[in-house]
């Protein structure tokens, strides 16, 4: 999560008004150290996802607001809006992904866009089946051109795509994308 969150405090540096703190949602948020580490950064993150033991952590001891609840069911109109929607390892999981990210577009405040992560199985293939890019319960892996088609697919115009190994030798794509 330290990358993850370097990453999305860098590409957003100058993105946002001077003195203002990013509103963040991050769906499929577990235990929630990613927005934890944004909370600390200064940013108001909402966590979402499904198991409430999970949203319960986030709000008790993180401190933070939380949703419980299937993103692709809940009324997101409750919600409001943010400056950034994040996927991290969450789209993979999911038998449309498009659909998905596409959910997100009107929870986008003007100026906003999407962070998403999604294993790199073009980066990963060259090491065998056997990784862990390739597990049973992903209905999906990526390479550059389709996690940047599923951007556009959703309604996004991917502005960076980067692919990294990270620490825990897992091939990974970054993708941050403004609506369309």
């Amino acid at each position: 999560n330290a990358g993850r969150v370097a990453a999305l405090l860098e590409f957003s540096r100058g993105h946002f008004p001077a003195g203002t703190q990013p509103r963040l949602l991050d769906v499929g948020a577990g235990l929630g150290v990613f927005p934890s580490r944004l909370k600390e950064a200064g940013w108001r993150c909402t966590a979402l996802d499904p198991d409430e033991r999970a949203a319960r952590h986030a709000r008790e001891v993180i401190g933070i607001e939380a949703v419980t609840g299937d993103f692709m069911r809940i009324d997101t109109s409750s919600l409001g809006t943010f400056d950034v929607v994040t996927f991290n390892k969450v789209l993979e999981h999911v038998e449309d992904p498009v659909a998905m990210l596409a959910r997100a577009r009107p929870l986008l405040a003007p100026g906003g866009f999407i962070y998403l992560e999604v294993p790199d199985g073009e980066a990963a293939a060259a090491e065998g089946p056997g990784r862990e890019e390739f597990f049973i319960e992903h209905h999906h892996v990526f390479s550059p051109a389709s996690a940047a088609l599923l951007a556009v697919r959703a309604g996004f115009s991917p502005l960076l795509t980067q692919r990294l190994r990270e620490p825990s030798s897992k091939f990974t794509l970054r993708v941050f994308a403004a609506r369309s």
